[in-house]
């Protein structure tokens, strides 16, 4: 196994872009750890707090699934304290195999991988306009990046990290606010482009304000920003909420892929 990726691996992601998206854009990123065959396996962890990402092809062999186990075990990660984005047959095998040795892991989340084509105005609507995220923001954006990861209960991080990423979002100046009628910041949203697409994330509600479609505008917008940008935009979801994935799915987003968190 190496510890460098070359073009042989982008090529492997290219089969699986959409639900490794994520994985594609952080395997140039400064990793804890990154093992790779180039050829059926990649495993890459950027650090606490963050999930370790397992690629491997479909229709792999229970071998190659041990060998996948294997590598995490050897290097600490079947500890109980990670958790795993994995495609559900490497799930199914991590599982059965934790459990042999009396570890238990589980699914904590099923995920679905959306993009669109072309984005499709809601037929809703609302009061207020969206508003770009500046410097001057900084500590409301603090607030809902806060909000946001207790809310999903992943990756959450100290209040000072939760600066610094807000500070570098707005610095990026791809971060979206939507502004009721009463100029207060109610949702967020961001699209970070890796070659020629972008993930959208960090789209959360003030819980005060949801059901009213505040979001779908908001999501619709950056959608639109990034697609007149030249990107092809995409996003996870949570598979379990259904509401949220009709949302998505009314303003042109079409599932292309799934997933799952274990841990």
């Amino acid at each position: 196994m190496d510890n460098f990726v070359d073009e042989r691996d982008f090529r492997l992601l290219e089969n699986d872009k959409y639900t490794f998206f994520v994985l594609r854009r952080i395997l140039g990123a400064e990793c804890s750890l990154l093992l790779t065959d180039h050829e059926r396996l990649i495993i890459c962890f950027t650090g606490s707090p963050h999930p370790v990402w397992i690629w491997t092809p479909d229709g792999a062999s229970d071998e190659e699934y041990e060998n996948a186990y294997r590598m995490a075990k050897e290097n600490g990660l079947i500890d109980g304290k990670h958790t795993f984005n994995v495609k559900y047959e490497l799930a199914d095998y991590f599982i059965k195999r934790a459990a042999g040795e009396g570890q238990e892991l589980a699914i904590t989340m099923n995920m679905f991988a959306y993009d669109c084509p072309k984005a499709v105005p809601p037929a809703s609507k609302v009061d207020g306009d969206i508003y770009k995220c500046t410097e001057n923001d900084v500590d409301e954006l603090v607030d809902f990046i806060d909000l946001f990861h207790e809310e999903v209960g992943v990756d959450k991080k100290s209040q000072a990290e939760y600066r610094q990423d807000a500070e570098n979002y707005a610095k990026a100046g791809r971060l979206y606010f939507w502004v009721n009628e009463e100029g207060r910041k109610i949702a967020s949203c961001q699209y970070a482009p890796t070659d020629d697409m972008a993930s959208l994330n960090l789209v959360y509600t003030r819980e005060t304000y949801r059901r009213k479609h505040y979001a779908e505008h908001l999501v619709y917008q950056v959608t639109k920003i990034a697609q007149d940008s030249g990107y092809t935009p995409m996003l996870y979801t949570n598979a379990d909420y259904v509401a949220s994935n009709a949302c998505y799915e009314k303003i042109g987003y079409v599932l292309r892929g799934k997933l799952c968190t274990i841990g």
